[in-house]
């Protein structure tokens, strides 16, 4: 089958890998579309970054590179392995990338896997990854998505998921306030899933001019934090007051003060973006308002599952920041990504 396997720094091939075979539990799923992420850009230039030894066998998976790189995919299942039940070949799915964690540590036994140190994932250090043509995956992975749901929305499910479980970090109420900073994948998702949970006063804050006007376009209040003033947009959306929550997906120190200075008393701001260069924090802008600054990384499986639910009822927009490219231009999809150009890339497998 036909695959972009990673070898190491910016060495990503498209070849012939091995169509792989569904075990005793497992699936065998032909994948439509995978999605480039953050965190593959991040492998793909800079691999001693990444936060697992890619070079070492995985002490849960045994994986090391060379690895198929993907792990945002959604796809059709095509072979159930032995002793498979609640599927069947036809049925389409999201795949959810995570294979394993230790289920010991603090982190599994707190119910927060997803900060497991051994924690494995397709795409990066478990075997099998999203960019090839066939994956197999076990069948608890799948979260199978409605007739009617393109194979391209099953695709998107990670990616908003992590927009998602900040949502669900916040606290927010129907009704609420709410500031979003950054309109990368991560802001728009959070954004979406916020709309979902019926806050409707929301602001969106992002100097880039491109990413602004693709939010915009799907119906988002938003402000150029540099050129314009945004304290004074919150003061006008909140009559105020400040906002009840604050989701960082920017990833920037200034955006970072903003963010906390917008915060009503009582507030919650939600970290969900990766910082290169450390902020600056007062902790007693914290202490007088009793404000909270909380992290969110990753998702929950429901969080799936109220996105998979808000898709099927149209609520999540692809046009103006999703764009597709077929696996042969992969290698200039993360150069795209890198230089600023465009949103949410989607690679067309089959």
């Amino acid at each position: 089958m036909k695959a972009a396997v990673f070898y190491g720094k910016e060495d990503l091939r498209i070849e012939e890998a091995p169509e792989p075979t569904p075990g005793p539990g497992q699936v065998k799923v032909r994948v439509a579309y995978a999605g480039i992420c953050g965190s593959d850009v991040h492998t793909y230039f800079s691999p001693e970054s990444n936060p697992f030894d890619l070079e070492t066998p995985h002490p849960l998976t045994g994986a090391k590179l060379p690895q198929i790189l993907g792990h945002e995919l959604g796809g059709t299942i095509v072979e159930l392995g032995p002793g498979v039940t609640g599927v069947e070949v036809g049925d389409r799915a999201a795949v959810h990338p995570i294979v394993a964690t230790c289920g010991e540590c603090a982190s599994c036994r707190g119910g927060v896997p997803m900060t497991c140190r051994l924690m494995a994932s397709l795409g990066t250090n478990a075997n099998g990854g999203g960019l090839a043509e066939y994956v197999v995956v076990g069948v608890s992975q799948l979260h199978l998505i409605p007739e009617g749901l393109e194979l391209r929305m099953a695709t998107l499910v990670e990616p908003m998921a992590v927009g998602w479980h900040a949502m669900v970090r916040s606290g927010v109420r129907p009704g609420g306030t709410a500031l979003v900073l950054g309109a990368g994948p991560i802001g728009i998702g959070a954004w979406n899933a916020l709309r979902a949970r019926g806050v409707e006063k929301l602001l969106v804050s992002e100097p880039n001019a491109e990413r602004r006007a693709a939010i915009a376009a799907l119906g988002a209040r938003t402000i150029d934090p540099v050129a314009d003033d945004l304290a004074a947009a919150v003061g006008e959306l909140t009559g105020g007051e400040g906002v009840q929550v604050v989701i960082d997906a920017a990833g920037a120190p200034a955006a970072f003060t903003a963010g906390v200075a917008s915060l009503a008393p009582g507030g919650r701001m939600v970290e969900v973006a990766a910082y290169e260069r450390p902020a600056e924090i007062q902790p007693t802008d914290l202490m007088i308002g009793e404000r909270e600054i909380v992290g969110a990384v990753g998702y929950q499986p429901d969080d799936w599952d109220g996105i998979i639910a808000a898709m099927a009822q149209g609520g999540y927009e692809t046009t103006g920041w999703v764009t597709e490219r077929e696996l042969d231009d992969v290698v200039d999809a993360i150069h795209a990504l890198r230089a600023g150009q465009g949103s949410k890339i989607l690679i067309r497998i089959g």
